[in-house]
Formats: C-alpha cells, sequence, structure tokens
C-alpha cells in the first residue's frame, strides 16, 4: 500500500471519528487578517482567510516579507492583528 492511500484511508477514518464524536473538523479558522506596522508602508498581512481542518497538514511558503511570521506571530498571540478574526480548535475567537 503506498503512502497516498494510508493517508487518505487515515483522514477517512479521521473524519469519521470527528463525526461520531462530534468534534469540530476545523482546528484553526483565519478570516480576513490584517497586520499595520505604525511607520511602515504597506501591511505585513493583507486579507488573509485560510482554514485548517484537523489532522491536516500546512505550510506557509513565500518569499521574505511576505508575512509568514507576522501570521505565525498573530496565531500564537505574541501580537495582536489590526483587523480580523483568529479561531482555534473553535475555543478561542481573537478579534482585532
Amino acid at each position: 500500500m503506498n503512502v497516498l492511500i494510508k493517508k487518505k484511508l487515515f483522514f477517512k477514518n479521521y473524519e469519521k471519528l470527528n463525526n461520531i464524536t462530534g468534534k469540530t473538523n476545523i482546528a484553526i479558522k483565519v478570516a480576513n487578517l490584517v497586520k499595520h506596522y505604525k511607520g511602515a508602508d504597506c501591511c505585513a498581512v493583507n486579507n488573509l482567510t485560510f482554514e485548517i481542518k484537523s489532522g491536516e497538514f500546512f505550510g506557509l511558503l513565500g518569499p521574505n516579507g511576505a508575512g509568514k511570521s507576522t501570521t505565525i506571530s498573530m496565531l500564537c498571540g505574541l501580537i495582536n492583528p489590526t483587523s480580523g478574526s483568529l479561531q482555534i480548535k473553535g475555543l478561542e475567537d481573537r478579534k482585532s
């Protein structure tokens, strides 16, 4: 059995388990996230929206200065967003 088939079976079984237990499938939800730094000409993060399901692998890719570290810092609660909202496992809703 190749890795792709194993991965599909894992996620299919994981989704069934979540549906049975009534857990939410969304681990992280980001909506319209914006971060402006004082004195900067442009914003570090501009209207970012995405969802990450439980058990899913996710990567932030981009060139230097694209806002990857700023996004992670906002998700960790180290800095506050200028606007938008963050939800982590549906328990925490940080709005600007």
